[in-house]
């Protein structure tokens, strides 16, 4: 019996019970479906969050005092009572390191709002304490104008680098470079504005002003806590770079010997890893509860089949009567269950990629398929129809042709 007669039969049972078989399939579909959208959103985030941390550059090494990104419960009790990250701290650091190329602060000051001219931003601009070398730590580009100096650093001058979204919405018709906005009163030049870097995870990353540190330090104070951003100069010099700085740190924030540290370094491999931790976790779940349904979906097509079984008694017997052996019947019928499987399997699958990239649409990144999930399935589904068929198979193959002849 070739595939495409069985495919056929398969078809015919599905038309002839439509109500049962459509539920059966629906259950199988949900199965699947519940597998590939997990893996296909994992996927996409997979993605999105390895596009966004390339941005970053791989020799980017980062200290802050509690952990950058964590997942599950975290003891705050040991990170509350640790000493902030200062400027000075990050001064010595400057004045010690060796194997650093480029150093500077990463500070959120306010989130605020800023006017020009009789005109205002909303009040979620973010303000940020940089030097020459945030720009680059960050992955931003000037677009117009010019970075900072050592020069505006030094002095403490009140100038600033915008976002391309702070400059939108201030001097849509205007060139911003060498206008002068207040912010909380206080007046500050503009120097440069960088290009549009877009959205990451729903939030810009265009909506900002820079000022140089040693000036926000003057208003806000030099004690309050920063990041510290070093680069390498290449990603083979990031772990010795970090040796270097934790050696320099504990000596700096006297850490006893022994001690753990009491500050973190952070790199993108390290953030990446974190990251797959949770996807992974994610494709866990995903697997869990498609499990769970394609077990219920299973037994149902076991029923399906054994409806089957009993209704098509007498066409089972004269099969029988002309030739047909127990293995052809087992054959039968077995395939018929795979065949009904795959049908539901293939629907699931689509519907699991659709609705998976939906993610995809949403953080504007390129559509995936998760091929390997999507080839898995139609192979589980095979085993599904395997393991859940034979029983009535075996049964259909059992039957007495002569008693089969008679049923009505």
């Amino acid at each position: 019996m070739n595939l495409i007669e069985v495919f056929k039969q398969a078809n015919n049972a599905i038309r002839e019970n439509k109500l049962r078989s459509y539920l059966t399939l629906l259950a199988i579909a949900v199965g699947v479906f519940a597998i590939i959208s997990a893996n296909t959103a994992v996927l996409v985030l997979d993605r999105y969050f390895k596009d966004t941390l390339s941005l970053m550059g791989g020799d980017v090494v980062t200290v802050t005092r509690t952990p950058a990104f964590s997942m599950g419960p975290m003891d705050w009790d040991l990170y509350r009572n640790r000493q902030n990250i200062t400027i000075a701290d990050m001064e010595r650091l400057q004045a010690q390191s060796r194997g650093a190329r480029e150093i500077g602060p990463n500070r959120t000051y306010r989130t605020t709002r800023i006017s020009y001219n009789g005109r205002e931003t909303e009040p979620n601009i973010s303000i940020q304490g940089g030097n020459e070398f945030f720009l680059v730590s960050n992955a931003y580009t000037i677009e117009e104008g010019r970075n900072f100096l050592p020069e505006d650093i030094d002095n403490a001058r009140s100038v600033a680098i915008i976002g391309a979204d702070v400059a939108s919405a201030l001097f849509e018709f205007e060139d911003p470079i060498g206008k002068m906005f207040r912010l909380e009163g206080r007046p500050y030049t503009i120097i440069g504005v960088t290009e549009a870097k877009g959205n990451v995870f729903g939030n810009t990353l265009d909506r900002f002003v820079v000022i140089p540190y040693s000036n926000l330090a003057g208003v806000y104070g030099r004690n309050q806590n920063i990041a510290i951003q070093v680069r390498a100069g290449s990603i083979d010099q990031v772990d010795a770079l970090i040796d270097e700085l934790t050696g320099i740190l504990r000596a700096i924030r006297k850490v006893a010997p022994g001690a753990v540290n009491d500050f973190e370094i952070t790199t993108n491999e390290s953030l990446s890893g974190v990251f797959d931790a949770f996807t992974g976790t994610l494709r866990v779940i995903g697997f869990v509860i498609g499990g769970i349904v394609l077990l219920g979906a299973g037994i149902g097509v076991m029923n399906i089949m054994l409806v089957s079984v009993s209704e098509r008694t007498k066409e089972i017997g004269i099969r029988k009567a002309v030739g047909a052996t127990s293995n052809a019947i087992v054959s039968q019928f077995l395939l018929e269950c795979i065949a009904i499987c795959q049908i539901g399997g293939f629907f699931g699958i689509i519907a699991g990629v659709a609705l998976g990239n939906v993610a995809a649409m949403i953080l504007d990144t390129s559509v995936v398929i998760p091929w390997p999930a999507a080839i898995g399935g139609l192979i589980g589904m095979t085993f599904v129809g395997v393991i859940f068929g034979v029983y009535p198979a075996f049964k259909a193959s059992r039957l007495d042709p002569i008693e089969s002849l008679r049923y009505e």
